[in-house]
């Protein structure tokens, strides 16, 4: 049996904040250290992406820009930020700055090229001057992994990244979990030892007020609010609950410059293990005590869903993300152990097949359908009802239901996360 510090330290490495999409802002991470190592602002920029980080970040908007996509966040990278500040280095941009590289995009100074057959999450970022100097940063596992840095040719950091030994600690230790551990975890733990974890909420309820005061993205949760407003949709625990991260999602995916708390690389995914569970809390009136250990297992069931589909992957992170706030639902509304189970199976049978086409404003829309599906899945749940093991990917035991849902993203769908990848691409060029 694992110790409470395990599952705590755990937490605290795998929820961190950021700003902005994740993908983006680790390109304007790994550009920001290769100019720190430069010693000057670079004259050109040169990006190697995965395919996955290409996907994720083409799409999104950029913190305080206006504009979307890689290039801008590379061009940021080039100017401004301290390596040091990881995710949340874009903190505090002007217009001033915004201008800039701007100019830096609109005079060609950014190049990106995708990188075939190395690992879903990696960039590389080379900043060069116009004496012929250069300086590389390489990004990998972590979307604040730095890996690697170099300065013409010679190695400056080879995995000394402070950071580096926290991420192995934490995948080592995720690797035994299992949903029981996890969900005893929980309950047994003082709730002084994770009252931490209630920081969630003030990151991530904070954007969602501001994705409902402005009109951001595709308004999903400002009009879905709206429509209980006008009694069109009725004022429940699921609505209010959809409208809340639906919110977070559009002023995130935006480009809002506030920060969100993250879950294993993913704001999306730290928002909607959250809020779904924070807006339950407050309809059902549960004290602080019982919203921590909800946001706990959600967050918990998260991760370790994660570890067997990996930080990016074909599969739609929502899915993950709310299947984990399911849980914390019905923790909630009374469920146990049995209960917390059967949300999982109910998810996993429910909305596997939703596939990941970028990070990008439509992800409100995802991210609505994952939590309508999570207390769902959680209300039948409690009722008992569970999809039968007889049934698709659905396992009697819920590891080996866990395995299989993460070998259909990881292994059955990278045909598809190619294709995806490839009609993105091609719409760039029509």
């Amino acid at each position: 049996m694992h110790s409470n510090s395990t599952f705590i330290n755990i937490l605290k490495t795998e929820i961190v904040p950021a700003l902005g999409c994740t993908e983006p802002i680790a390109v304007a991470l790994a550009v920001s250290k290769a100019r720190e190592t430069l010693g000057q602002t670079p004259t050109s920029i040169k990006l190697f992406l995965s395919p996955n980080i290409f996907k994720n970040g083409m799409g999104v908007g950029i913190p305080g820009t206006g504009m979307i996509g890689l290039h801008i966040a590379a061009a940021l990278g080039a100017i401004y930020g301290n390596s040091d500040d990881g995710l949340e280095l874009l903190t505090g941009i002007t217009d001033n700055i915004v201008d800039e590289a701007k100019s830096i995009v609109d005079n060609n100074k950014v190049s990106i090229e995708i990188k075939e057959g190395i690992e879903k999450l990696y960039i590389e970022a080379i900043c060069s001057n116009s004496d012929g100097e250069w300086a590389k940063a390489v990004i990998a596992e972590k979307h604040s992994n730095i890996i690697l840095v170099e300065k013409n040719g010679e190695v400056i950091e080879s995995n000394k990244n402070q950071e580096t030994n926290a991420v192995a600690g934490s995948l080592k230790e995720k690797v035994s979990l299992t949903v029981e551990e996890i969900f005893n975890f929980i309950v047994r733990v003082p709730f002084a030892d994770i009252e931490f974890i209630l920081t969630t909420v003030d990151y991530n309820d904070a954007i969602a007020q501001e994705g409902l005061s402005k009109e951001y993205g595709l308004s999903v949760g400002r009009k879905l609010k709206e429509y209980i407003e006008k009694g069109i949709l009725s004022d429940d625990l699921m609505n209010n609950a959809m409208y809340l991260t639906a919110a977070a999602s559009d002023a995130r995916m935006s480009g809002s410059t506030l920060p969100v708390m993250s879950n294993s690389g993913s704001g999306n995914q730290g928002i909607t293990a959250t809020l779904p569970v924070y807006s339950a809390a407050k309809s059902l009136k549960s004290d602080k005590e019982a919203l921590a250990r909800a946001l706990a297992l959600s967050h918990l069931v998260v991760i370790h869903i994660k570890k067997y589909l990996g930080r990016l992957s074909a599969l739609c992170g929502c899915v993950v993300a709310a299947t984990g706030a399911g849980c914390g639902v019905s923790y909630l509304m009374g469920g146990g152990l049995k209960e917390t189970i059967y949300t999982i199976k109910n998810m996993v049978g429910n909305i596997t097949g939703m596939v990941c086409d970028g990070a990008k404003e439509g992800c409100a829309l995802k991210v609505s359908t994952g939590v309508s599906a999570a207390i769902q899945s959680a209300l039948l749940a409690l009722e008992g009802i569970v999809i039968s093991s007889n049934d698709g990917i659905i396992d009697e035991d819920i590891e080996k239901t866990i395995q299989n849902f993460g070998r259909v993203g990881s292994e059955g769908m990278n045909q598809a996360d190619k294709l995806l990848l490839d009609i993105m691409i091609s719409k760039g060029k029509a």
